[in-house]
């Protein structure tokens, strides 16, 4: 009698959202895999060099002409590894399950390549030959990929550490000791050590050995997390070093500081965060106010006195503040409701009969002047010590960048520099000389405007169509540019500038001077007669040299031309915004199946996840800035950045929020989603749904010419404001066409009329600290509308949306939108799978992802008995 047949494999299990008593699983790797010192927050998780040639058109490569495409999934070959360069292995963690399937022989045998854990269901478990079969398959099609023409770009080896200097960031800033000899013994011994060897908190995980002992590369499944990792994206993360070393003893250094305010006879010092050209983001040669405080802000002022210090910053950075200064330091929490409403009102306020020191080339010549007359009603003056303090006593303080500047090609750019300059020279020669209202004489030539001076590195950047890569996430490079009639100056370090620029530069009958020269071409005058028309924006310290004889402070004519994309800017801003999308939907495809799979994702490696699908697009060259990932309480701080080694783990419970971006060589990209993994809370979507209609109102408005972007502010705000809600940001910035990430001069908060051809971010928010935060941005370019009453003619604005990211459904309250509203929606996901589904067509998971969001519904499923729900898709 034949023997009974086997029984039927179990089904498999129902999708029930995070009913499962399982245990969660990490995404690990072995720790002691590479020992290089690497560091991922300077413009991106690799810092990359361009090819030898330094063309405007060269990929980004680490020390490489060519590259290979490599993918993490491919065999390795048959060879022993050696000890000492192990390699790591993304694996799950091992875990235990409620259930299990019946054993049968063959399950007996089935071992799990990613963690020894054994599997069951559609898809697994099917026999150790089927999944070989299945692996060999993947493979085929990766190298079949690889081999065929396509828009992706080469991707990369693995990353070399520049010899530059400029491949550090603010994290590897060297916090050595700053007091002389006799006085450093103490803090040299009390200096804190780096680590070069990554530690998972709260990994707890026994299996990061268990691979030393394999002879090759074991195979990951295709769904494992390593499927994502491409050239050499494994041994970029390894190797991505969290530096920071905690809070570092600030006492000796402010010690030394008041020795030397001592000899100058000064009550304050201020240090502030900017750099001489008045950067947002500063090099690390010049990060002085980071280095004497130890807070890694991009905003704020430190303010030292005889026996205190003080840090002033905004409501951005409070929290960050308390964290990162030590018990030297007090936090002045600026535009708080009983706080000074910036730095100079917490120092005029206090500096009775005072002497005030700072470096006047880090003080604008706009905040100088009005900082004087403030200090003048209290008997204090403004001093300015011939040599910066803080750079005096910050021993193995980093040199300025050599980095090689580069061309941008005219084809991103739209206007030729010679254009750009020859209008430019118009402006100059149309300015009113300085004379009185008075007299009725001829303007004499020292009255009349000859040249102008440009401080500011993006206007220099954009004037001359070069990039550089001297200052994090911005490509600028340090330089000033003297522009007049009859000759044009580029005061720039030598070692920047190579053959093919120099020939550039002779090309637009630019001389070519050294970067220190500028003082002495000043101080001789060397222009001859007439005056200087600088911004407001130039630092004091030039004011100071010219003399108010010698210059005119009027509004930069250059920042209003960068200001206002042309046709070619505008193009190339679309197809970054729609790369960067690509790159989006890939990576929210991925994180929320891993989530669903039961893995425990940090903030952390959310954010270098996106990073590796954005170095995957054509043009891609780094970060715009920091990623902000935050799940939690971090989610209320609108400028979080996690740290690889003290972040926290997404949790399903609060909603998570990633503000990042790209620069692509043909434009500057910046957005904000938020979104949840498990069942949000009524708050936690009453709160995001009003975020969505202020969002909704100002992609919407409909404006006359003539309007600023403070006059349409209230719209980002009205329904916020109908529940008594509000955030304490800017609701918008303009943007750079490859350049920076926050450019002027209008904004939500200016009143700088909105014109044809501007683009701005529009990003309400709210944030309810210590527990969560949503936020919603996307960029918007202003164009011209024809309305129904046309009323006055052809005068009206509107936006057109350039970001193209979908817009998560679930948090979204259904009863509180307007018909017009969830129409905005549901055009938006659609338009979103229409133009991204070409781009996304390979990634099956992403383009299943997006079909979903762009069918799904508003609101959340019904939930059932228990308070469970069953999401379907």
């Amino acid at each position: 009698m034949a023997p009974p047949p086997p029984p039927p494999p179990p089904p498999p299990p129902i999708c029930l959202p995070f009913s499962s008593k399982k245990k969660p699983k990490r995404l690990t790797y072995s720790e002691r895999a590479y020992t290089e010192s690497y560091n991922s927050e300077r413009s991106s998780i690799n810092r990359l060099e361009r090819s030898g040639s330094y063309s405007p058109t060269a990929t980004l490569t680490s020390k490489a002409e060519k590259l290979t495409f490599s993918s993490d999934s491919e065999a390795w070959p048959d060879h022993t590894v050696n000890e000492a360069r192990e390699v790591p292995v993304l694996r799950r963690s091992a875990t235990t399950r409620e259930k299990s399937a019946p054993k049968t022989p063959e399950k007996d045998n089935e071992k799990s390549a990613g963690g020894g854990s054994k599997r069951w269901g559609y898809g697994w478990g099917a026999g150790k030959k089927e999944k070989e079969k299945e692996r060999e398959r993947e493979m085929a099609q990766d190298l079949s990929r690889q081999n065929t023409q396509s828009t992706r770009p080469p991707l990369y080896q693995s990353p070399a550490r520049s010899n530059s200097q400029r491949t550090q960031t603010s994290e590897s800033i060297n916090y050595i000791n700053p007091l002389p000899p006799h006085m450093a013994n103490a803090a040299r011994s009390g200096e804190p050590s780096r680590s070069n060897t990554f530690r998972s908190q709260n990994s707890g995980n026994s299996n990061n050995t268990a691979s030393t002992s394999r002879t090759r590369r074991p195979h990951l499944y295709p769904s494992d997390s390593s499927s994502t990792l491409v050239g050499s994206a494994l041994e970029r993360k390894v190797n991505d070093v969290d530096t920071f070393a905690g809070r570092p003893d600030t006492g000796e250094r402010l010690e030394a500081l008041r020795e030397l305010m001592k000899k100058d006879s000064l009550d304050y010092y201020i240090i502030p965060t900017e750099d001489a050209h008045g950067s947002e983001y500063v090099g690390i040669n010049d990060k002085r106010r980071e280095w004497i405080s130890a807070f890694t802000g991009t905003a704020g002022v430190a303010v030292v006195s005889k026996s205190s210090a003080y840090l002033v910053t905004d409501s951005r950075y409070w929290a960050q503040a308390r964290q990162e200064l030590d018990a030297n330091w007090n936090l002045v929490q600026a535009g708080d409701h009983d706080g000074p409403k910036d730095w100079v009102d917490f120092l005029v306020d206090r500096v009775q009969d005072s002497r005030v020191g700072m470096d006047a080339r880090m003080i604008s010549h706009e905040k100088a002047t009005a900082l004087n007359n403030q200090l003048q009603t209290k008997h204090a003056k403004l001093v300015y010590p011939p040599q910066n303090l803080v750079d005096l006593i910050w021993r193995d303080k980093p040199s300025r960048s050599k980095a090689p500047i580069f061309r941008q090609s005219t084809k991103y750019a739209g206007v030729s520099a010679e254009k750009k300059l020859q209008k430019l020279k118009r402006w100059i020669a149309e300015q009113s000389p300085s004379v009185p209202s008075y007299s009725k004489s001829e303007p004499k030539p020292a009255q009349k405007q000859v040249a102008t001076l440009i401080s500011n590195l993006s206007s220099i950047a954009y004037l001359l169509n070069l990039r550089g890569d001297d200052v994090p996430f911005n490509p600028v490079f340090h330089a000033y540019l003297f522009v007049s009639a009859d000759q044009s100056i580029l005061f720039i370090e030598p070692a920047k500038v190579n053959e093919e620029i120099d020939h550039y530069l002779e090309s637009l009958n630019i001389t070519r001077r050294d970067y220190n020269d500028l003082w002495t071409f000043l101080r001789r005058k060397e222009w001859g007669e007439g005056k200087i028309i600088i911004a407001p924006t130039t630092s004091y310290a030039i004011s100071l040299m010219l003399t108010s004889f010698r210059y005119t402070v009027l509004p930069s004519f250059v920042e209003e031309m960068k200001a206002i994309k042309n046709e070619a800017e505008l193009e190339g801003l679309r197809n970054a915004y729609l790369k960067d999308g690509a790159a989006w939907v890939r990576w929210q495809a991925w994180l929320e199946a891993k989530m669903s799979q039961g893995y425990d994702i940090t903030e952390y490696e959310a954010a270098w996840r996106l990073t590796e699908f954005r170095r995957e697009q054509e043009g891609y060259r780094g970060l715009a800035y920091s990623n902000i990932s935050g799940s939690g309480p971090n989610a209320a701080l609108p400028h979080y950045t996690p740290r690889k080694n003290s972040c926290r783990m997404i949790d399903r419970e609060t909603p998570y929020l990633n503000d990042s971006g790209g620069q692509y060589v043909d434009g500057t990209c910046d957005t904000t989603r938020t979104i949840h993994f498990g069942r949000p809370t009524n708050e936690q979507c009453e709160a995001f749904t009003r975020v969505l209609q202020g969002h909704i109102a100002i992609d919407s408005a409909v404006f006359p010419e003539g309007t600023s972007g403070k006059s349409l502010d209230v719209l980002a705000r009205k329904a916020l404001w109908k529940d008594g809600l509000n955030y304490m940001h800017g609701t918008g910035h303009g943007f750079g066409a490859y350049l920076n990430v926050h450019e002027g001069p209008h904004g939500f908060s200016s009143e700088t009329p909105l014109v044809h051809g501007h683009v701005i971010t529009n990003e309400p928010g709210f944030y309810l600290e210590g527990k969560w935060g949503v936020r919603l941005e996307s960029a918007l370019a202003v164009k011209r509308v024809q309305t129904k009453g046309n009323f006055n003619g052809d005068i009206w604005l509107g936006f057109e949306r350039l970001t193209c990211v979908p817009i998560q459904t679930k948090m979204v309250k259904d009863s509180m939108l307007s018909k017009e509203e969830k129409q905005w929606l549901k055009d938006h996901n659609k338009t979103c799978f229409e133009r991204l589904e070409p781009l996304i067509r390979q990634d099956k998971r992403a383009l299943k992802w997006l079909k979903r969001e762009a069918d799904r519904g508003i609101g959340l499923a019904p939930a059932l008995a228990g308070g469970m729900s069953i999401d379907w898709d």
